[in-house]
């Protein structure tokens, strides 16, 4: 899971959003990484986010825990004002095992996540064997990706 924020106060959002995955029903966060400062990909006029990755280790299908990631946005007070707008907390289902999907609902691998640094380092950071579905490890996908600079923070220590 993609964790990401950039308005009111990013950090803070980010590592209450993990403990709220922490407590998802049938679920357990198996790993958390470290909060990365990332620049808003293709956007202007927008502020900073701060990004993580969460892996979980769930009974819940992918669309039953898509259902309870959007639960947990809209607790944050997420708004869907228009495509790819600031947001207090935007939680995306990156991978779910090796599956591949596409619905309506849910795509499977995250379409863009091989493109976002701000998914790949974190992601390799606390699962660095991952192959994303279609396009291979995510360690040899960071080449790729390293003209978007990411600053990290601290490790998430989620309670």
């Amino acid at each position: 899971v993609a964790l990401g924020s950039n308005l009111g106060d990013p950090q803070a959002t980010v590592q209450a959003a993990l403990v709220a995955l922490e407590r998802l029903p049938r679920s357990t966060l198996a790993a958390a990484s470290s909060l990365y400062l990332s620049a808003p990909v293709g956007l202007h006029n927008q502020p900073d986010f701060i990004n993580a990755v969460a892996v979980l280790d769930t009974q819940l299908g992918a669309e039953a825990l898509l259902e309870e990631l959007f639960a947990i946005e809209a607790r944050f007070g997420r708004k869907r004002a228009y495509l790819n707008s600031p947001r207090t907390l935007d939680l995306d289902l990156l991978l779910f095992g090796d599956e591949t999907r596409r619905t309506v609902q849910l795509t499977l691998p995250h379409p863009r996540m091989h493109e976002r640094a701000f998914v790949l380092l974190p992601l390799v950071e606390i699962a660095s064997e991952t192959v994303i579905p279609g396009h291979g490890p995510a360690a040899a996908l960071l080449d790729r990706v390293r003209d978007q600079a990411l600053t990290r923070l601290e490790p998430v220590r989620a309670s």
